[in-house]
């Protein structure tokens, strides 16, 4: 057996929604006429409505933690979700209790907007974590045994840490034979941090990915095979439990067989190509959808989802093709929490997941019913019948048809003889679906002043079934674009009282257009059983590999290995030189 031990994989703190040119923390509270400020008292304040718009991740999240602090009724209080734009784990009940506090003190509309720097500070940066590890492997490659301690910065933050996320990551999508986990949450005089895209992933992932490479060295094996010959798949034992269908086989396939990741031999003097793998598990909360047919024909998709990064055209696609229309003639309509059906929080890649599968499930119990009404038209039983490009007709005759349009007019007026043309769908999700992704990084270092220039980039991800394949690969580019900021530039930094310093882009580096190559995607699917049409959420495993990825590949360009992040010229400079 060989044991490796990482020195410290230092992951400093990033933060999300970096990209909007100005502070986008915006909320306001709307209150009746006739409060009076002094006022204070739970019944006074019960016969009030109030209603609140903001850039939420979660409306029902919002309405929950307003209730909570002003000690108000649900009812009292409605959420209107405005445009989300970026999250990334920044938008979860962060601004309005702000504004909603002010309101009721000034009895007035309040509208809060945050200074660049009170946005860093603010916003659900990502976690500092140290990870310490521990792997042994046998002389032919199979993994044996992990042992991590893992210290993860909660900052001011009393209630929640990523340390228990982080803990279930470090294992990786690979078998072991056994584990010894702990993982601390940290409280520091640093502001608070959260969930950040991906949480307590890519840190996770830098540790185990960065060790596996040194293993596959010792043992004499190409660092893909090493990962597909102890790759999970159904059916293993993880450490929550069996492993769901899982695409880690499939995605290191194809990034085996990627011509960037072939063509590693043959490269000048400090060039490199590194790999890394990465997944995260997805989650699950109880959503519902509603689903109806207008006078025209086209049909009204109403969730209380919050649109994030094509969510909703998601959701048309899933009830177009359930229901049997063109997705064009699909409009979803995002509802506020006094009148839509219950959704959870557009995060943890599980939006398409839950709320997906209840839209697909509305959208089938709207067509049972246009079925019955066709049937009576047609004087053709509902089991013989099909809706194809928004026309009912008989299977096998398709001269025997009417269109859901003239079903709608029949229905939807005075003296209809049908029901009208409208289903609730709901889901409860008990079986998770994760998504599996690998990064192929090709980089440059400059000896002479430590700079990482990226000269190629691919990401190879499972992602059940692309019901959009533009927006899957955007997702992608843009995990992996945040990976190279993870991995080279974004940091928050610190002084010895917790305050921070570079809380501006004059100090916070990110990653520009012109330092960003051209990413190649592949998509596999793997269908999820529970899925709607096999499809499962994305958007966090994107991030995942990309530190350890291109870590990876500075190892191979220079022989060094970086174990702190982010890897700017005077860390790796450091690196090259130390000793000398």
């Amino acid at each position: 057996m060989s044991t490796l031990i990482t020195r410290r994989s230092f992951a400093a703190a990033t933060l999300g929604g970096l990209l909007l040119p100005r502070a986008r923390a915006l909320s306001s509270w709307k209150l009746a006429t006739g409060y009076r400020a002094e006022s204070f008292h739970t019944q006074n304040l019960a016969a009030l409505a109030r209603e609140v718009g903001v850039a939420t991740q979660g409306s029902f999240v919002s309405r929950s933690e307003l209730a909570r602090a002003y000690g108000l009724p649900l009812e009292k209080i409605r959420i209107l979700a405005e445009p989300l734009g970026g999250a990334f784990g920044g938008k979860f009940a962060l601004v309005e209790p702000l504004a909603g506090g002010a309101a009721l003190a000034l009895r007035r509309p309040v509208r809060l907007a945050m200074t660049r720097q009170e946005d860093f500070a603010a916003t659900n940066p990502a976690s500092a974590q140290i990870t310490e590890l521990e792997i042994g492997a046998h002389s032919d490659g199979a993994l044996t045994g992990l042992r991590a301690r893992m210290l993860v910065d909660r900052g001011s933050n009393a209630g929640w840490g990523v340390e228990g996320i982080t803990s279930l990551l470090i294992t990786g999508p690979y078998r072991w034979d056994g584990w010894d986990v702990k993982s601390y949450g940290v409280q520091t005089n640093r502001f608070t941090f959260g969930a950040y895209r991906g949480p307590g992933a890519p840190t996770a992932a830098f540790a185990v990915e960065s060790l596996l490479d040194e293993v596959a060295a010792e043992v004499g094996l190409d660092p893909v095979e090493l990962r597909l010959k102890n790759a999970c798949i159904e059916g293993d034992r993880g450490m929550t439990g069996p492993v769901p269908t899982f695409g880690a086989v499939q995605v290191l396939e194809a990034t085996r067989d990627h011509p960037l990741w072939q063509r590693r031999e043959a490269l000048p003097d400090d060039e490199g190509i590194g790999v890394a793998a990465g997944y995260w598990p997805g989650g699950n909360e109880p959503a519902a959808a509603v689903c109806r047919v207008n006078t025209d024909g086209t049909m009204t998709v109403v969730t209380s989802a919050v649109d994030m990064t094509g969510v909703n055209t998601g959701f048309a696609t899933i009830a177009a093709a359930a229901f049997g229309l063109p997705p064009e003639k699909v409009h979803v309509v995002a509802a506020d929490t006094s009148s839509g059906p219950y959704a959870g929080a557009s995060g943890g890649s599980k939006v398409t997941y839950t709320v997906g599968r209840a839209v697909q499930r509305a959208a089938e119990a709207a067509r049972d019913k246009l079925l019955l009404a066709a049937s009576e038209e047609l004087e053709i039983a509902p089991g013989d019948l099909e809706v194809v490009d928004g026309i009912v007709r008989a299977v096998g005759a398709p001269d025997s048809s009417i269109s859901v349009e003239d079903i709608a007019k029949k229905t939807l007026r005075f003296g209809g003889r049908y029901e009208p043309v409208e289903g609730h769908g709901g889901s409860a999700q008990t079986s998770l679906a994760p998504s599996v992704s690998a990064h192929i990084a090709h980089v440059k270092v400059d000896r002479e002043t430590g700079e990482v220039e990226l000269l190629g980039y691919a990401i190879v991800q499972d992602v059940g079934k692309a019901l959009n394949p533009a927006l899957v690969e955007g997702q992608m580019r843009g995990g992996a674009a945040q990976a190279i900021g993870w991995a080279l530039y974004e940091e928050l930094v610190h002084d010895d009282e917790g305050q921070l310093v570079s809380g501006s882009f004059l100090d916070y580096a990110i990653p520009t257009a012109d330092r960003v190559p051209p990413i190649d995607t592949v998509i596999v699917e793997v269908p999820a059983p529970d899925g709607p049409f096999g499809a499962k959420g994305i958007g966090e495993a994107p991030v995942v590999p990309g530190p350890a990825a291109i870590a990876n590949a500075v190892h191979a360009a220079t022989g060094v290995r970086l174990r702190e992040l982010p890897m700017t010229p005077p860390r790796v400079w450091a690196a090259l030189n130390d000793g000398h």
